[in-house]
């Protein structure tokens, strides 16, 4: 009577521990669409056996865990090409704005240039001319706006990333947090024997969702929890605990800020990665460099025509007057492309003789003005007005390439690591079928087996009576 009972409890854990198994395969199966999810597996065990006089009888099966189908290694190489297509992300809409900008159509500011000593070159063919006169001015004026709209579409680009900074810098707060909350939880789960399959999935969905915004690093502790840092080494989440991120406006810019433990410090282009590490880049050090050259062409064009044309003569035979306002001396916080501007109020202020007694036909200071396209370089350096601003358009073009490059193939890398940890952690629907096949023939025999002991223990009943 008592080795059927015995085969009664391990029918029974036969039973259950196929239906749990089955329980598992169904919810493989309800979450092969979800992102992050993770196949989970039952692992067996068999229940340990009991001695019977001379023998040692076996007492069933249990469902000893519910792991989860992990590879630390993929994962960390999915986190870190992660990283390398955010920071690519992060510079491609800004290089986009900026080839726009900065293009090789007849309209640039390069164009402009070469229209305004056009003018003078038209002026030196017929100075005492007050159409020429007037076109000369005109285009200075034209050739102004196009330095101060250049400035302005660099100040809405940069506008627009500050806006997508501070936008970004509230989603990752949140998931900071939450990934807090994930340590607490996987905590108190796995602290009690149980294992928090779900809760460590959203953990790497959110903290794969980090790498690319911010770049963050991981390593795990003691206790199952996650602790994440930037790539400075600056803390984000110890434990349970999370740090916030808050901008700060210093002048038109928005900066970051750390905040832990009362303790606030200053988030540098070096303590940064992926999409946030790419949006600095370009606007302090990419885009700075663009308004420092944009500033020097300005600063350098208009000192070598103001130079030239103090030292000729008006129609009214005044010298010593600018052509354009005198942007050599600005103070910081004025930009020189912003301000350049011409100075003269009327066509006779003109200064296209070269003396003040010539005949009206002098026109010695307009072709020395007019021939400074081709013959002056600028700021020390061997390039004219044109091909300077030419250099800075194949900056940004050589960048926008290297970019289209790079991101094609961060892409491509974090597809091909995305497929294969799906293919290593996902759900196959056809290995699921299997797997439920498998287990409902267990359940099923261990229903016929039970069936079988009672049949049996029945008899067993009826001889005694």
């Amino acid at each position: 009577m008592t080795s059927l009972l015995n085969a009664l409890n391990s029918g029974k854990t036969s039973l259950l521990t196929n239906q749990k198994s089955i329980e598992i395969v169904g919810n493989n199966i309800a979450n092969v669409n979800t992102p992050g999810y993770s196949r989970q597996t039952a692992q067996l065990s068999n229940v340990p056996s009991l001695n019977f006089g001379n023998f040692f009888i076996g007492q069933g099966v249990t469902v000893s865990d519910v792991t989860r189908d992990y590879n630390i290694f993929i994962n960390r190489q999915l986190q870190n090409k992660t990283i390398d297509y955010g920071e690519e992300t992060g510079k491609s809409s800004s290089l986009s704005e900026l080839e726009r900008i900065f293009n090789v159509s007849e309209n640039n500011l390069s164009g402009q240039i070469n229209d305004f000593f056009d003018a003078w070159q038209q002026l030196a063919a017929n100075p005492s001319g007050q159409v020429e006169r007037d076109a000369v001015i005109q285009r200075g004026q034209l050739l102004g706006g196009a330095f101060a709209s250049i400035t302005n579409e660099l100040d809405t680009i940069e506008q627009n990333m500050n806006n997508e900074i501070v936008a970004g810098v509230s989603t990752i707060n949140k998931q900071l947090a939450e990934v807090a909350q994930l340590n607490e939880r996987i905590n108190l789960v796995e602290a009690s024997g149980q294992s928090a399959n779900s809760a460590r999935d959203q953990r790497d969905l959110i903290i794969k969702d980090l790498s690319e915004t911010l770049g963050v690093q991981t390593y795990p502790d003691n206790r199952g929890m996650l602790c994440v840092q930037l790539p400075g080494g600056q803390p984000l989440v110890i434990g349970g605990t999370a740090a916030t991120i808050s901008t700060v406006t210093n002048g038109t810019d928005v900066n970051l800020q750390l905040n832990i433990a009362g303790a606030t410090r200053d988030i540098g282009l070096e303590n940064m990665g992926g999409k946030f590490k790419g949006i600095f880049e370009m606007r302090d050090v990419f885009m700075e460099g663009l308004r420092d050259d944009l500033n020097t062409l300005a600063v350098d064009l208009s000192t070598a025509v103001n130079t030239e044309h103090a030292a000729g003569y008006g129609a009214d035979g005044v010298t010593g007057r600018l052509f354009f306002d005198d942007i050599s001396a600005l103070p910081p916080d004025q930009e020189a492309s912003r301000n350049f501007k011409v100075a003269l109020t009327n066509s006779s202020q003109v200064a296209a003789a070269g003396n003040p007694e010539a005949a009206p036909g002098d026109n010695e200071n307009a072709l020395r003005i007019g021939q400074l396209e081709g013959s002056h370089k600028v700021n020390g350096t061997n390039e004219t007005f044109d091909t300077f601003f030419s250099q800075m358009v194949a900056t940004v073009g050589i960048e926008a390439a290297r970019n289209d490059l790079a991101l094609s193939g961060a892409k491509d890398a974090t597809i091909q690591l995305q497929n294969l940890r799906d293919g290593y952690s996902g759900v196959s629907l056809e290995e699921e079928m299997i797997d439920l096949i498998q287990f409902q023939r267990g359940f099923q025999s261990s229903a016929k087996f039970l069936s079988t002991v009672d049949e049996l223990m029945n008899s067993l009943i009826q001889m005694k009576s």
